[in-house]
């Protein structure tokens, strides 16, 4: 209670006394600049087990055995132990994406003789009447061994089991797959296979998936979590990040052209955030692939979002290694950025259209923009910006291209990078603001005097970060700080063409940054108030600006008021979002310019909690949640009763 008074003291003191009479004047009959159709996106990185053990449905951890310790995730049994029955081959100088495999020797084995127990992403997340597709690479000599799968709960009970029999293939890998049907729901399971036989069997990308992916693609994503970004409906979907576009040096950068092709051709590598923080360490946090550039450009075209890929600019992480590339070496990193939009948008018969073709889809996929580089910052950032901005506006001269603002969204680095990127005429500036609640109510203006040029604002990484213990959480305070903020945003269209949160996803076992949109265990996902907020935005984001003024002026925090206000051109309605950040309902009267109506019908979403610290959970996903209701009012000047903490979004047809 006494964090909610500090923060109500701070409000009134910089925002002014609250007024008696407040209304809202619409120019219904002046709409503004376009609102862009990216306005509001999503922004993925491999983060808090967003991937692998996240939105990519694999079930085995450590498939291939190439984490730094060949079996992490897997536990050898014996029942009758023999010294090198289980060994881990490297063949690197046959196949350097996927040297380790796994060579089993039996000598006349029963089921009850060996076994290897996979633990899972902190366990596997089980349906019970679900179909469940096991696979794996093999090769042996002796035709006849017998592999025992089986799904085993909590308690060792087996809740659904197949056997499979090999036939020899000598030195020839080949691949198996086999499907069954797990007969009990278990949200921390196990996968053991059992061996049978006599004779040597080498064994490679061992794999599970559930049946129920999204769209039942084989080897895809989770469904829930696909579905939770399909009804934003995006306007983009940024990836693959983040600062794992960086690396800690650049032997760990995200390099696009290892994570596409056959999956097992795809080169593991470290993700950064095995590390990144020693309280939160995830050893076993790797990154397979499977989640690759061609499965992104196929997620963005599902949910029907413009792809934004990031690439790397030849420099790591700064806060790290600072390590950077030569300028006179820089050519590949180049050549990648060119490479990617021919990879995206190529016919078939040029070199990376047609992998992409041979990877099942022709069509290419559209590309208008990438971001270069992530977070960088410095001079020498704009002399590699500068080289990769010739080349790719040389061959694609429509192409957009994102540019870094640096960590903060203000300071000497801040400005440097701002003023010398418009210089440069680059597209978009990415700003990024990591910021406590009372930030975002204080920059809801931020952006009513910047420039209106052809450099646009691209707020692609933004998270309001409440001071609560132990960690950060997403709750109504910060949301609503948000939406806050956004009506500056939108009021702002002319300037700010893409926002996007993050980070996007978090796995409540594997976290490792705090706060985020969604959050997930290994059966459910459920939005968070920021969600919420930001959905909401996306659904309701309209076409064109319409003026709102309170005394002549913006509502960017009088009488703790915040609103905007667009035209819907295809609904033909009027949109007004409103904050009220005050612990009581406020009235506030609608002055329509150019809407001649005395009664005036249409609909509020309302989102809203008494408890500023109120969150979301796994046990209650919609403790703040969006409702809706009808709308009625009359007279000139109809009044509009907000909510205490609340944000609303009224739709009037016009």
């Amino acid at each position: 209670m006494k964090q909610n008074v500090t923060f109500f003291i701070f409000l009134l003191l910089s925002l002014g006394a609250i007024a008696q009479n407040k209304t809202f004047v619409v120019g219904v009959n002046r709409p503004g600049a376009a609102v862009s159709p990216t306005m509001y996106g999503v922004f993925f990185e491999d983060i808090n087990m967003g991937a692998d053990g996240g939105i990519y449905a694999e079930l085995v951890k450590n498939r291939s055995f190439e984490f730094f310790k060949p079996l992490m995730g897997w536990k050898v049994e014996q029942h009758n132990f023999r010294e090198g029955a289980v060994l881990v081959l490297n063949r690197k100088e046959k196949n350097t994406a996927n040297p380790r495999f796994l060579q089993i020797t039996l000598d006349h084995n029963s089921k009850e003789d060996l076994s290897l127990t996979n633990e899972g992403f902190r366990g596997m997340g089980i349906k019970k009447g679900l179909r469940y597709d096991f696979s794996f690479l093999y090769a042996t000599a002796a035709p006849g061994i017998k592999l025992y799968v089986e799904l085993l709960d909590r308690d060792n009970k087996i809740m659904g089991a197949t056997t499979v029999t090999l036939s020899a293939s000598g030195t020839v890998w080949k691949k198996r797959a086999v499907s069954f049907v797990a007969t009990q729901t278990e949200e921390k399971g196990r996968l053991r296979i059992s061996f049978e036989g006599d004779g040597k069997i080498d064994l490679d990308m061992i794999s599970l998936f559930p049946s129920d992916t999204w769209k039942g693609r084989k080897g895809g994503m989770r469904a829930d979590m696909v579905q939770l970004l399909a009804d934003m409906k995006p306007g983009f979907i940024r990836f693959p990040g983040g600062c794992i576009v960086e690396g800690f040096d650049l032997s760990q950068r995200y390099q696009w052209k290892k994570t596409i092709g056959p999956v097992e051709e795809r080169q593991l590598i470290i993700n950064r955030w095995n590390f990144e923080f020693p309280q939160r360490a995830a050893p076993d946090y790797f990154q397979t692939f499977g989640l690759g550039f061609f499965e992104y450009f196929q997620l963005a075209e599902d949910i029907g979002a413009e792809p934004l890929p990031i690439l790397n600019c030849g420099m790591a992480c700064q806060f790290n290694s600072a390590e950077l590339v030569p300028l006179d070496q820089l050519d590949p990193y180049i050549q990648d950025a060119l490479d990617l939009i021919e990879f995206a948008n190529g016919p078939a018969t040029s070199k990376w259209g047609k992998i992409r073709a041979d990877m099942g889809h022709p069509q290419p996929f559209h590309l208008k923009m990438m971001g270069v580089g992530n977070e960088n910052w410095g001079p020498q950032y704009l002399a590699r910006l500068r080289l990769f901005q010739k080349a790719i506006k040389a061959r694609y001269p429509e192409f957009k291209i994102i540019a870094s603002s640096g960590t903060d969204p203000d300071g000497k680095r801040f400005e440097y990078l701002n003023d010398s990127l418009r210089k440069l005429k680059v597209d978009f500036i990415d700003e990024h603001y990591y910021r406590p609640p009372q930030w975002f109510f204080s920059n809801a203006a931020r952006y009513d005097q910047y420039p209106r040029t052809q450099t646009k604002v691209f707020a692609g990484e933004y998270a309001s970060h409440p001071k609560v213990a132990p960690e950060k959480k997403n709750n109504w305070l910060a949301a609503l700080s948000e939406a806050a903020f956004l009506t500056g945003l939108e009021r702002n269209a002319d300037v700010v063409g893409m926002a996007s949160y993050a980070p996007l996803f978090a796995h409540v076992d594997g976290w490792q940054w705090a706060p985020d949109l969604i959050w997930v265990d290994n059966l459910n996902v459920f939005g968070t108030p920021d969600y919420y907020v930001q959905k909401l935005f996306s659904l309701n984001k309209g076409t064109k600006i319409i003026p709102l003024t309170m005394d002549h002026k913006p509502v960017t925090g009088q009488d703790s008021l915040y609103a905007s206000a667009v035209w819907d051109e295809p609904a033909k309605e009027l949109v007004i979002k409103v904050v009220n950040a005050l612990p009581k309902t406020q009235t506030v009267a609608l002055s329509l310019e150019g809407l001649k109506k005395q009664r005036i019908t249409g609909k509020v979403t309302r989102l809203q909690s008494d408890d500023l610290y109120r969150t979301n959970s796994i046990k209650t996903p919609r403790a703040v949640y969006p409702v809706e209701t009808q709308l009625e009012l009359s007279g000139k000047q109809p009044a509009l009763q907000l909510a205490p903490y609340s944000f609303n979004i009224i739709r009037i047809p016009y």
